[in-house]
């Protein structure tokens, strides 16, 4: 089979041929906690990896730790070309690059450069649950806690809808978006 019999096979055709050999960044989707695992491997292998971890403290057994966490679980960032794609895929605990359609998905640049110019700069991120306006979410702590309603932004600033339907009126409240869970989404019928 000739190489480009072997590329459109592999679906490697549908990208253009200019940007099957430009490294892009990718994001990996792993085996839930083995990001580092991944990590060590694709960089033994010579691949440009990003793993943003953050710090935070666990209890185990009535001791405190300090643990460094992946920031996005279950994903580590590889920048590879098109054609290199086999070295990640092959590696233990990876299940597929992020994809639509069959097709990985590249990642904006300035988005991967942004993170690590925050975690250069020294600034300590931290994971908030991705919420969208008009998500329905549950407060999971603090004096709300257990309270169900939809989140909205005004501002800037998240603010958490609580609706009282029989008599349709609603109020908002100021909340950090990291005190929120979003409810799985109920189909109608």
């Amino acid at each position: 089979m000739s190489i480009s019999g072997i590329r459109n096979a592999a679906g490697l055709n549908d990208f253009g041929g200019s940007d099957c050999s430009t490294p892009r960044w990718f994001a990996a989707y792993t085996r839930a906690r083995h990001e580092k695992k991944v990590a060590a491997h694709l960089q033994m292998k010579q691949v440009e990896v990003f793993l943003p971890l953050y710090k935070t403290t666990r209890n185990w057994n009535g001791r405190r730790a300090v643990v460094d966490l992946p920031l996005f679980p279950g994903y580590v960032f590889v920048r590879i070309s098109l054609h290199d794609r086999l070295l990640v895929l092959e590696a233990p605990s990876v299940a597929h690059l992020v994809n639509s359609g069959g097709r990985p998905i590249p990642l904006p640049d300035g988005e991967v450069e942004q993170l690590r110019s925050c975690l250069a700069l020294g600034l300590k991120p931290e994971p908030v649950p991705y919420l969208r306006t008009g998500d329905m979410v549950r407060i999971a702590d603090g004096p709300l806690a257990g309270w169900k309603g939809r989140v909205i932004r005004c501002d800037g600033e998240t603010r958490f809808v609580l609706s009282v339907d029989q008599i349709m009126r609603s109020v908002a409240v100021k909340i950090d978006a990291s005190h929120l869970e979003r409810l799985c989404a109920t189909v109608a019928a």
